[in-house]
């Protein structure tokens, strides 16, 4: 065993009251930031023993494992230790958050490549592709086995490949060969390669590269021992801790997942095949934004079920296929993870299924997000198989149209309806909105002057950041992926030295002259300081309110206006015409291929179909969430060998195929500083039932029959293990409610008195 200090040094500890501390600090600005954060599916996290949370798209850099520590803490009740780039651990202010929330720093090589001399290229590459050859190289010098060589980018991505062996200053063999059509054309100079990487006019013999081709510029980055790392993984879920880590390697801004490393599978693996009767789960965790860099902006959080790594991928691992096995899990995490995100091949596609979201809601009611996340993602799933469909291919192009026409007019797609509006109904919701608008400037202009230096700063470091960020990385399109950080980070920074900056200023100008003499002499000058940072931080929150839904209002604006103007409201009234008639084929195209496609279309519509005649006799499938899990979480899911999970295709992204309800829909801005929701509710029976109450005209359905004695004493069991479970977890809370918990150590979520029973 490795001494207490060298323990340390591989490990940093994770303190409870410390963890809690930071989070409770930078939670308030998740708050102000996000307009809405819903947690769905928190219910599948287990409240103890050993669990890894396998978060995608990692689209919003630190923000991320912000959010995602506040909706465990709050939702599980546990503690998590993320992975972090040792390069992010680097950085002054977040490395020191990083180690006071116990974050395990994780070397990578791509963030230490340097420039190599020379250039290099593919001397044979249809009979030995895995050649590389150099001129006025030093590979010797400049690379090592087990490090990579890296091509310049194209097209937002840069391939790289491990070297295997260094046979001299100018030649070099790799591992596995340089893949894409991309690196085949940068390593030969040729144009003719197919689309999967191959020359199509063949050749051999060593002259498959252009004539006058020289070769291609190239990166090496150094060989990279993640021992110490998946030691300190290992430790953690040992002693039973929750451990988070971003599969994709890294932030980025793209519409689809990027391939998940293998550090992933090999950790659940490795601490399996160490300690086999740990019981780890792994749960897959979406991060859904809606405009994720933006300022006031939306997001949904999905937990899906519990992957649970079969005996037989442990034992493959154990007896020496460790690659194989690895393939097979990450496989198993990638599909969980599609069934909890939105992921589309590009930005037209995912703004394509975002309107036809849209026209499929033609009554235009306001869906909560998780609905509509869930929505876009079984619309994702009905575009990719059918996108060849002549039916799907016009529509396409009907919808890009209509978009094209909102965009000219500078309308959104909720705003045509006020085509239908009267002339007099215009100009009385135009004068009222104008008056409204008045008032909310007058709430939001002395805030927006104090605090206009931070938006000012923020905005010019953030813009400048993401663009270091884009030049350094080999996947990002347009680096907004680190946009929201620097805001939030810049805010942190500068907000409270402008307050102090302003309480001087109107200390100094008290003791001078009284404010002019509106200061009574016996009013002592530390109550002014104190008032000064009070209602400098105040006036910045009133105009954080205020300004939101001012600009709600004036974003309402242009679409009344145009209705007044006779050539526009024509315009606004043929666009309302097309709307109606392209919400009509929408429906009618989902209406016929849905079937098709999900099984269990109609019992869970989450829409439902207003072209019906007659009462609509949709009922969608919500289960009961809201029941607290079990100590094991929801029951998880065990593949087998050689056999991965799809991504469900059925009704939703459930294991049952349908859509759950979330039990919570808790807005991480629970803190009645500055939240946009009332406090979450209370979980007890009734707040259930009322809850179900409001779910407006989604009916519940009946329950299935049981048609056997075995599946009456299964489902027994499981309603009395659920009744234990859930007075097990309010005796819990209500101890929680007298005490506040500071443990010395966060790696392992302190159980109750029932939990250590059980142990």
């Amino acid at each position: 065993m490795a001494p207490k200090n060298e323990r340390q040094k591989e490990l940093v500890p994770m303190v409870g009251w410390r963890y809690d501390f930071v989070l409770w600090t930078l939670s308030v600005l998740v708050d102000l930031f996000f307009r809405e954060v819903h947690p769905r599916g928190s219910w599948k996290i287990p409240r103890r023993g050993p669990v890894m949370i396998v978060a995608a798209p990692h689209a919003n850099q630190f923000v991320d494992s912000l959010i995602l520590m506040r909706v465990l803490r709050t939702e599980a009740r546990r503690r998590i230790a993320w992975l972090i780039a040792e390069k992010s651990m680097r950085l002054r202010f977040i490395g020191a958050m990083g180690r006071a929330a116990g974050a395990v720093p994780v070397a990578r090589a791509l963030d230490s490549t340097k420039v190599g001399k020379g250039r290099i290229y593919l001397p044979d590459p249809v009979n030995d592709p895995l050649l590389v050859r150099g001129v006025d190289t030093q590979f010797d010098k400049d690379a090592q086995p087990g490090g990579l060589l890296v091509l310049p980018t194209i097209n937002g991505s840069a391939a790289n490949a491990e070297i295997s062996e260094i046979y001299s200053s100018e030649e070099v063999r790799l591992k596995k060969e340089f893949k894409g059509a991309d690196a085949l054309k940068q390593l030969t100079g040729r144009s003719d390669v197919s689309a999967d990487g191959k020359l199509i006019n063949g050749g051999g013999g060593g002259k498959d590269t252009a004539p006058e081709f020289k070769g291609s510029t190239f990166k090496t980055a150094p060989k990279v021992d993640q021992t110490k790392v998946y030691d300190a993984v290992f430790r953690r879920l040992d002693d039973g801790g929750c451990v988070g880590i971003f599969p994709e390697g890294g932030s980025h801004d793209r519409t689809e997942l990027l391939p998940l490393k293998a550090g992933v599978a090999i950790m659940a693996l490795g601490s399996l095949a160490a300690n086999p009767s740990s019981d780890l789960k792994i749960i897959p965790c979406g991060m859904n934004y809606f405009h994720a860099h933006k300022f006031r902006s939306r997001a949904v959080v999905e937990f899906g079920p519990p992957v649970e790594v079969s005996p037989e991928l442990v034992q493959m691992y154990r007896s020496g296929e460790r690659r194989e096995a690895t393939r097979q899990l990450l496989e198993i995490i990638y599909q969980s993870l599609v069934a909890v995100t939105v992921t589309s091949p590009d930005y037209d596609t995912l703004m394509l299924i975002q309107a036809a979201r849209r026209l499929y809601n033609p009554k235009g009611k306001k869906l909560p997000l998780p609905m509509v996340v869930e929505l876009n993602r079984r619309l994702v799933k009905g575009y990719t198989h059918y996108k060849d469909d002549p039916r799907i291919v016009n529509l396409k192009k009907s919808v890009n149209e209509y978009n094209s026409q909102l965009w000219l007019l500078g309308v959104r797609d909720h705003q045509v309806e006020y085509a239908k509006f009267s002339i007099p109904k215009v100009i009385f919701t135009l004068i009222y909105r104008l008056g409204k608008l008045a008032v909310m400037a007058i709430g939001t202009l002395p805030g927006l002057v104090l605090f206009a230096p931070v938006f000012i700063a923020s905005k010019i470091i953030s813009i400048k950041k993401s663009r270091e960020a884009l030049a350094a990385s080999t996947v990002k399109l347009q680096g907004t992926d680190v946009m929201a950080t620097w805001k939030l980070l810049v805010a942190l920074a500068f907000a409270p030295l402008l307050y102090v900056l302003y309480t001087v200023l109107l200390t100094y100008w008290t003791y001078r002259n009284r404010v002019q003499g509106y200061v009574p002499i016996w009013v002592p000058l530390w109550t002014v300081m104190g008032f000064g940072f009070i209602f400098c931080t105040s006036i910045t929150f009133a105009a954080l309110r205020f300004g939101e839904t001012g600009m709600d209002i004036f974003k309402s604006l242009r679409p009344l206006i145009l209705s007044l103007n006779p050539s526009s409201a024509n315009t606004l009234v043929k666009l309302r015409e097309k709307r109606a008639k392209l919400s009509a084929e929408v429906t009618d195209v989902i209406n016929t291929l849905g079937p098709e496609m999900f099984p269990d279309f109609d019992s869970a519509r989450i829409v439902s179909d207003p072209f019906r005649d007659g009462p609509s006799h949709i009922t969608p499938r919500f289960p009961r969430t809201d029941s607290p899990a079990s100590s094991n979480g929801s029951r998880p899911i065990t593949p087998q060998r050689g056999h991965t999970i799809a991504a469900s295709i059925g009704g939703g992204s459930s294991a049952h195929g349908h859509l759950p309800r979330n039990e919570s829909f808790g807005n991480l801005g629970s803190i009645d500083l500055i939240t946009t929701r009332p406090p979450s509710r209370s979980r007890s029976r009734t707040s259930s039932s009322s809850e179900l109450n409001r779910a407006g005209p989604f009916s519940m359905q009946g329950f299935s029959a049981i048609t056997s004695k075995e599946g009456l004493e299964e489902v027994s069991k499981k309603i009395r293990g659920a009744m234990q479970e859930r007075g097990k977890e309010r005796s819990r809370r209500r101890s929680e409610e007298h005490s506040w918990e500071f443990a010395d150590s966060g790696a392992i979520t302190p159980a109750s008195e029932d939990g250590k029973k059980n142990i």
